[in-house]
């Protein structure tokens, strides 16, 4: 969620001083794009992944601090809500087996993360949106106890000056008012990092926009929300309009929400960074010590930490980062498109596809968003939300002879994208035994048309034909979901056995 933050008021001072400091943060970050000071290129690649906590009923746990002091490791943090956690990985060079040491690395610690929880009954669960959240578990006083949470809530709050309205429709509605950012954080994610220099930023920033709807097409997991079946991958509409300070009237003006997919390609990391301070109010008018203009005028690397902290609370699917490391700065594509789970196996499948086929997109000579209007790829990616493997899509026609052709989702990807992303992982230097195994398994998710959500819906729908009602059959889900995600076989492969109903 970004930089730690401490609760306090806020006066009308603090707002101007910030906006002072965000000027000139942007002065500064310019001046380190002129005079070419970030650091070089290392193939650098970062994964976070936020997590859910529920008991043996399938229902959230709400008790993510108990659960944190047990694991007592700073790769596991909060999160909004006080049934989400989220692990960290440590950076890893693109190359070689780090496919198969990530997948490593995180079945240990996620293991390890939840025998502990297991010690106060409940279970760590990767999913999109935990399937038996209700209104009553999405409410101010069951966010995370720490000073950014309630203060990002409060001022969201202020400038919405009324009740957030959530309505989506798929197929069924839902249909609410709530009074608090809270159903945000029925939003678990996994976010991709990928460190690249300032020349690269753009066609890694273009290429990631391009292949989202792709990346939520065969990744989708989030098919239920409050208990309604939406869309195949409902966070992005429910994480919009939770976060959405606008009442209808600037809506109406054409005001930018704070959660976008965007509105154009861009030639710049900068054009980014720009976007966000002149469209964007601050949230969180907080203040470092340090002179980013000062710093630079002495040779040093400025921090930007009020940069830093405001491109947090805007949530582009894919954001824009600026970071210090080791006396150095970096930029990042970090990619927040797909959903949490279903297993390991299957985030590292995905993760495999994102670094394979950004590479790949962004080596063209041709680029892809020089042939594809920005429109199409934003409609591309909410036909892969409303409808994940069943969507059809728009994508460039092969060849010279121009413009787009529609294709199912899953044809695309098969057809075009996993031989590209498999170019894109030789060109990074990832073994080939990594590369075919883990685009082995998003190419069979695409042949058998199954991916989290369409198991989800399927089990659901089992489970009432066996006569189980609405939360029960969402909860037997959740159940057996939960296992057969520690067992980490791919989602493609899972069954469909009969619902169990829990123990009396």
């Amino acid at each position: 969620m970004g930089e730690k933050v401490t609760a306090g008021g806020i006066d009308l001072a603090d707002r101007q001083r910030f906006r002072e400091k965000l000027q000139a943060c942007q002065k500064a970050l310019r001046t380190l794009l002129d005079d070419s000071r970030f650091d070089s290129p290392k193939n650098l690649m970062g994964l976070e992944i936020e997590l859910n906590l529920s008991g043996p009923d399938g229902l959230p746990r709400m008790m993510n601090s108990q659960v944190l002091e047990r694991i007592a490791s700073q790769d596991f943090q909060t999160e909004l809500a006080q049934f989400n956690l989220e692990v960290n990985v440590v950076p890893h060079r693109l190359g070689g087996s780090v496919l198969d040491q990530l997948a490593e690395e995180l079945r240990t610690g996620l293991g390890y993360a939840d025998r502990k929880a297991r010690e106060l009954d409940a279970r760590i669960v990767m999913i999109g949106t935990l399937p038996t959240l209700g209104p009553q578990d999405l409410v101010s006083s069951n966010l995370s106890e720490a000073d950014r949470y309630l203060l990002l809530d409060n001022q969201l709050r202020a400038a919405r000056g009324e009740d957030f309205r959530l309505d989506i429709e798929g197929v069924e509605r839902l249909e609410m008012s709530v009074s608090t950012i809270a159903p945000e954080a029925a939003c678990t994610s996994v976010q991709l990092h990928l460190q690249v220099t300032p020349r690269r930023f753009a066609a890694a920033w273009n290429a990631s926009q391009a292949i989202a709807a792709a990346q939520v097409a065969v990744g989708a997991n989030s098919p239920f929300v409050f208990g309604r079946e939406l869309w195949r991958e409902s966070r992005p509409p429910l994480f919009q309009q939770a976060t959405d300070e606008r009442p209808p009237e600037l809506r109406a003006q054409g005001v930018r929400p704070r959660t976008w997919f965007g509105e154009r390609w861009v030639e710049s990391a900068y054009d980014l960074f720009e976007e966000n301070v002149r469209y964007y109010p601050p949230l969180l008018p907080r203040c470092g010590e340090q002179d980013p203009l000062a710093v630079l005028a002495e040779g040093g690397v400025p921090e930007l930490s009020e940069l830093v902290l405001h491109n947090g609370t805007i949530y582009r699917w894919n954001r824009p980062v600026y970071d210090v490391a080791d006396g150095a700065p970096h930029l990042r594509v970090e990619n927040r498109v797909l959903p949490a789970g279903p297993t390991v196996t299957d985030v590292i499948a995905n993760a495999a596809f994102y670094y394979g086929l950004v590479r790949a997109l962004a080596d063209e000579s041709r680029p892809v968003w020089t042939r594809m209007p920005f429109e199409a790829a934003a409609e591309n990616f909410e036909a892969a939300c409303r409808y994940g493997m069943e969507a059809t899509l728009s994508w460039p026609r092969p060849g010279r002879t121009g413009g787009l052709v529609q294709l199912p989702a899953a044809e695309l990807v098969q057809r075009h994208l996993l031989p590209l992303a498999a170019s894109g992982l030789d060109a990074w230097g990832v073994a080939a035994a990594d590369r075919d195994h883990y685009l082995g398994i998003v190419e069979e998710r695409c042949r058998s048309r199954v991916n989290g959500a369409s198991w989800q819906v399927a089990a659901y729908h089992r489970a009432r034909k066996e006569g189980m009602d609405r939360l029960a059959a969402l909860a037997a889900v959740t159940r057996r979901y939960t296992e057969l995600m520690w067992e980490d076989q791919p989602v493609h492969t899972w069954p469909l056995d009969p619902p169990e109903r829990p123990a009396q």
